[in-house]
């Protein structure tokens, strides 16, 4: 089968790395009265940032480029969700709520890419979005282990101290 969208479809998904990449650093630098939670960040934002190179390996294997335009716009727009993030009292939720839906977000769009790469014949770059997935697989399943913990932490911090229940 042919793999028009597939080289369409990983530029897209370097940009949504390259959108959480932005994203989970801006949190997890204001996470420190969360300390479990900003290490899962930490620890995520370095499987990103070695999901952008793999991806970038991907591309590469269809002779091609990242989009620098879109990866531009998701930076922008991980910038937007920082600065409207920190204006928040309730940071810390806002963002995990955030964070799981752009983990399922990328879930989905790692199981288009790898269908796609196996009808084109393409099982390196398949492959590689695998490993990808399960990376994703289990930070989104993190976050809907620890939600429930997250919040009671946030609402026992802001009954206490309303200052420090934010981040």
């Amino acid at each position: 089968m042919e793999s028009k969208h597939l080289l369409d479809w990983l530029r897209d998904a370097h940009a949504m790395e390259k959108q959480a990449e932005k994203m989970l650093g801006a949190q997890a630098s204001r996470l420190e009265s969360y300390p479990e939670l900003q290490q899962r960040i930490k620890q995520h934002l370095e499987e990103t940032k070695g999901q952008l190179d793999k991806l970038e390996h991907c591309i590469g294997l269809l002779d091609a480029h990242a989009s620098a335009l879109k990866d531009l716009g998701a930076e922008l727009t991980a910038f937007g969700q920082a600065m409207g993030g920190m204006m928040a009292g309730d940071e810390v939720i806002k963002g995990s709520v955030a964070c799981y839906t752009f983990e399922n977000f990328e879930i989905a769009n790692y199981k288009v890419i790898i269908r796609a790469a196996d009808l084109a014949g393409e099982a390196e770059i398949s492959q590689i979005c695998h490993e990808i997935l399960q990376e994703e697989l289990a930070m989104a399943h993190w976050l809907d282990k620890h939600i429930g913990e997250t919040t009671q932490a946030f609402l026992e911090r802001d009954q206490a101290d309303h200052l420090r229940s934010k981040t």
